[in-house]
């Protein structure tokens, strides 16, 4: 009886430790992870098309023809089977295509950089909605938030309204890093002197997880924030709390947010400069410093031949 338990404790031990799994990625709160969690449930069924059978013929074949089994058929000189050939072959080359084709597919569809199409699976983007922009900073160690349109940034704290579509444009600071909120869409890293983007929306209100999925230092741990999905009332008055909590971000106090610094609280910003994430992103927060694409512009234009050596 005691052995009995144990082998049923040994079983229900695994679903005992999942049952405490922060399950986000599979049910998520934005179409984009959505449709990403989607695709690994697929990716995975096709996968288990194969090893299910495969595991089951291994216990079979390992019970059949035991070495106790004298009834089991034995041709030692067996070696060929046509129909056998074309199984183990045939059924791996169409998971292989399937998957392909899926990742061929998701692949173009779930582009970051692609402009959004729809808000749901049944929700087309309304027209005259106009998507909101928010320019992300990695910083050692914590994020930055810049608000171009409302005029206003953050520190470690993100909002968004429901159902509108948001345009990330991401950039680190010093080290490579990875913006990432499990419910809203896949990791985008984040590159010092370049840009990248992100398309997302989340569908419904309330507050979510953001971290950094790539190593970035001693404090990478502790660089998360809090996204909130709002209604567009309450990111409205959202908004208005923050450009009244005063304090405005310009050049040489981002040179002050931008030293390294571990677990920092929500900061907010009612003002910004207009030009500041231009100025992180080329190089140039210092005005003594010439912007990478100025220079970058002057390089191309320069006619060969017209250099001094």
């Amino acid at each position: 009886m005691a052995s009995q338990l144990a082998r049923r404790g040994l079983f229900l031990a695994p679903a005992v430790l999942l049952a405490g799994c922060n399950t986000v990625v599979m049910n998520p709160s934005g179409d984009i992870a959505s449709q990403q969690g989607r695709l690994i449930v697929i990716s995975t069924l096709l996968m288990l098309v194969i090893i299910i059978p495969v595991i089951a013929l291994i216990v079979l074949f390992s019970w059949r023809y035991r070495q106790s089994n004298t009834a089991a058929t034995y041709k030692p000189d067996w070696d060929h089977s046509t129909q056998l050939e074309l199984v183990i072959w045939g059924a791996p080359l169409l998971i292989i295509i399937a998957l392909g084709l899926l990742t061929w597919i998701s692949t173009h569809t779930l582009d970051p950089y692609r402009p959004l199409s729809r808000l749901d699976a049944n929700r087309p983007i309304p027209a005259g909605v106009k998507p909101i922009t928010v320019e992300v900073v990695a910083l050692d160690w914590k994020w930055l938030f810049i608000y171009p349109e409302q005029g206003i940034a953050t520190v470690n704290e993100l909002a968004a309204p429901v159902d509108v579509p948001i345009r990330f444009k991401i950039t680190a600071s010093s080290v490579m890093n990875s913006f990432y909120i499990p419910a809203l869409a896949g990791q985008i890293y984040a590159m010092p002197g370049m840009e990248t983007s992100l398309h997302a929306v989340i569908n419904h209100p309330g507050e979510f997880e953001g971290f950094s999925a790539n190593y970035s230092g001693a404090g990478f741990s502790d660089m998360r924030f809090k996204f909130h999905g709002m209604t567009p009332e309450n990111f409205e008055k959202w908004v208005q709390s923050t450009k009244a909590a005063g304090g405005a971000l310009k050049r040489a106090d981002y040179v002050e947010l931008e030293k390294p610094s571990v677990k920092d609280p929500v900061r907010r910003f009612s003002a910004v400069d207009a030009d500041l994430y231009h100025a992180i992103v080329n190089r140039c927060v210092d005005p003594a410093q010439a912007c990478m694409d100025k220079v970058m512009s002057t390089d191309l234009n320069v006619k060969p031949g017209s250099r001094h050596e």
